[in-house]
Formats: structure tokens, sequence, C-alpha cells
């Protein structure tokens, strides 16, 4: 079974930027979409951006412009630049793999945007 692990949350004032990455424990080149996810306390957990086998990006309109995913198959890693960051950014943003029969989620990593 696949392992996704996300890494690369923290602290960062407004405005600021961070780099997160979902590592996958194998090729990701199996999944047919692989979507960042966020959540705050009190809140759904929101879709942010995904990106399909084939490349094509798509973003929630409140981070497109601010937002880039790619991917790296030969590293089994996707990321999500973040960049021009508020506030109301501050989630747990999760990694999700997509395949054809299951769904696989990552723990997990912390991003706080906060002066």
């Amino acid at each position: 079974q696949v392992q996704l692990v996300e890494s690369g949350g923290g602290l960062v004032q407004p405005g600021g930027s961070l780099r997160l990455s979902c590592a996958a424990s194998g090729s990701i080149r199996g999944f047919n979409v692989i979507n960042w996810y966020r959540q705050s306390p009190g809140n759904q957990r929101e879709w942010v951006a995904g990106i399909t086998s084939g490349g094509s990006l798509n973003y929630a309109d409140s981070v497109r412009g601010r937002f880039h995913i790619s991917r790296d198959n030969a590293k089994n890693t996707v990321y999500l630049e973040m960049n021009s960051l508020k506030p109301e950014d501050t989630a747990v943003y999760l990694c999700n793999g997509v395949t054809t029969v299951d769904h696989y989620w990552g723990q997990g990593t912390q991003v706080t945007v906060s002066s």
C-alpha cells in the first residue's frame, strides 16, 4: 500500500511563501490525480489544487494565481508552491492520491500564516 508523507509546513508571515512536498512511498504514476486539501478548525476539508497523471492543473478560486502545483515523477513527489500567503490560508494541508480503486491520504502538515 502506498503511503503519502507531507512536509514543508511551518509559520510564515503574511505575504510570505512556503513549498509543501508530498512524497509517495511508491510510484506516483499509478495515481489518476493527486490533490492538495486543507482543513482548519471548525471548517470542512477544502480542496485546494490537483494535478492529473496527464499533467493537467486545477486550482480552487481562493488560491488561483498564488499557488502552483507540480510533480516530479522521478522523485515520486508532488509539490505545492504557495505565495502571497494570507492568514486565511492557515490550515493543515493534506495530500490525497486517487487511483481507479482507492483514495490515499497523508497525515498532513500545518501551515500557519501570522505576523
